[in-house]
């Protein structure tokens, strides 16, 4: 038995029976929980809540959808103004979720959730589309195969499952761990082709706090069990920066190991990340002060920030930084009066005089100080 196939048989047979030893203990919204039909709230495996990432107004992606749980409770906040989308690859889990898309329309209010089949690690190709070209093309020889990849390259162009920079988070929950490792690196690069610039990113999922051995990785029940196709925890982090992202934390990381195989301890994690906007940097006349309580730090774009000191940036990195993403770690001064804008040459470590900035707005939080 391949990965993939293990992955799909076991997951046709926790929708069709509660699978308990696919998931680990979450605390979810309660009150987004009430009005889930007990079914998809029953047959839902995951390892954390990305739900609580979400805005009024988002579209969504739900990767790995499964029941529809995280969709469900995902649709309840974003709202009439917003979208929710979930993928899945496997077609009992598909009907598991839509068999109550109509209840839940009503219950919401509106019609906010759509699910789509797909594989995760490849988010142009639509896996219906494909389905209903094999039944009219069937593969009989190997000229066919030819005219079938020629097909999918042209469907991604031009109808592609999930379009370019559409989608404002892009949530998981317990799902990258099942890709195989040679598709984990396109896998991520999907989300950031997905992702809108200045869009998020919040992915619960499990890492290891060691590579795992090749041995581990061949047993497909291990790896259908979301264990052994984990991520090493820096490796984690390191391909959604190797992607493009940039902010990218761990929100939230269990000090208890979910499970210890020969040793290494699994945990689940959530991480956070943002697409950088897509602007040229512009100085016109920003910087930003690093409260501490270290004396230095450096961002992945190769700022350094000097605890206490007022670090010249552009105007893309200054709201960027004073954003949500940072966690208010920064203190944000606009400039009194806005420079012409010059296209950023500053060496990283260039401080801003006091003077280009004296009686100018904090930003911290987002939104200027009160005093």
């Amino acid at each position: 038995m391949t990965i993939e196939t293990g992955v799909l048989q076991r997951y046709s047979q926790g929708a069709e029976s509660i699978q308990a030893d696919l998931c680990c203990p979450i605390d979810y919204d309660r009150e987004l929980l009430a009005l889930l039909p007990q079914e998809i709230i029953d047959k839902d495996y995951g390892c954390g809540d990305p739900s609580r990432y979400v805005q009024k107004g988002d579209v969504v992606l739900d990767l790995g959808s499964g029941s529809g749980k995280i969709c469900y409770m995902a649709a309840q906040l974003v709202g009439d103004t917003g979208k929710v989308i979930g993928v899945d690859m496997n077609d009992d889990m598909l009907a598991l979720a839509r068999k109550y898309q109509a209840e839940m329309a009503e219950k919401i209010g509106v019609a906010n959730v759509e699910f789509v089949q797909g594989q995760i690690q490849d988010l142009a190709l639509d896996l219906t589309a494909l389905n209903h070209y094999l039944a009219e093309n069937p593969i009989t020889k190997a000229e066919d195969v030819l005219h079938l990849r020629a097909w999918q390259e042209k469907q991604r162009k031009e109808s592609p499952l999930i379009a370019d920079n559409s989608v404002d988070l892009v949530v998981s929950n317990c799902v990258l761990n099942l890709v195989h490792d040679s598709d984990k690196a396109q896998l991520i690069q999907e989300i950031f082709r997905v992702t809108k610039a200045g869009g998020r990113v919040a992915i619960s999922d499990i890492v290891s706090d060691e590579a795992v051995p090749a041995h581990l990785k061949a047993d497909a029940h291990l790896w259908s069990g979301c264990i052994s196709g984990a991520l090493q925890e820096h490796a984690f982090l390191q391909a959604f920066i190797d992607a493009g992202f940039v902010a990218v934390a761990y929100d939230k990381w269990e000090s208890h190991a979910w499970q210890v195989v020969e040793g290494i301890e699994f945990r689940s994690v959530t991480i956070t990340a943002v697409k950088p906007q897509d602007e040229p940097c512009l100085d016109k006349g920003h910087a930003v002060i690093y409260r501490g309580p270290f004396a230095k730090v450096y961002d992945d774009e190769g700022h350094v920030f000097y605890r206490g000191q007022r670090m010249a940036m552009c105007e893309r990195s200054f709201n960027l930084l004073t954003g949500s993403a940072y966690n208010d770690q920064f203190i944000g001064i606009a400039p009194v009066q806005e420079q012409t804008p010059q296209h950023w040459c500053h060496a990283a470590g260039t401080l801003r005089p006091a003077a280009d900035t004296k009686g100018a707005a904090h930003k911290a939080d987002g939104a200027p100080s009160c005093c």
